[in-house]
């Protein structure tokens, strides 16, 4: 059986890719790990962390995923547009995960800032999930 982190990562994916708000602001320039000459704006799977969320009966999994911005836009406005191209598409969204179940999927927060190089402005979208085997 497919890891609850691996097939909620799988289906994150083909949602972003699939969800025109998303293909409107960034195409298809999702990536786990970009390429070197990646154009921006992008969008990377970011840190995920995963805890038990079982209870007396039944197993769970509680998800807390990460995804990153990258934009060389000045100021902050296209990073805004991409975190809420990205909200849209996945608070509360209804995604088939290999061999699980997603109970929820909910938008958490979101951060812009500026990058340490001074011309890259960097989103931060952070969402909570909860699985359970399928």
């Amino acid at each position: 059986m497919t890891h609850p982190a691996l097939a909620l990562q799988k289906a994150v994916f083909a949602a972003l890719v699939a969800d025109t708000g998303v293909g409107a602001t960034i195409g298809d320039r999702i990536f786990d790990a970009p390429p070197r000459n990646a154009a921006f704006p992008y969008v990377t799977l970011g840190d995920a962390r995963v805890g038990d969320w079982s209870t007396g009966t039944e197993d769970g999994a509680e998800h807390r995923l990460v995804l990153h911005v990258w934009s060389r836009e000045r100021g902050k406005a296209e990073c805004w547009a991409i975190l809420e191209a990205l909200r849209a598409a996945l608070h509360d969204a209804a995604l088939d995960l290999d061999g699980h179940a997603l109970v929820s999927l909910r938008f958490e927060a979101a951060d812009v800032g500026q990058d340490r190089d001074g011309i890259t402005w960097h989103g931060v979208a952070r969402f909570r999930a909860v699985t359970e085997p399928g």
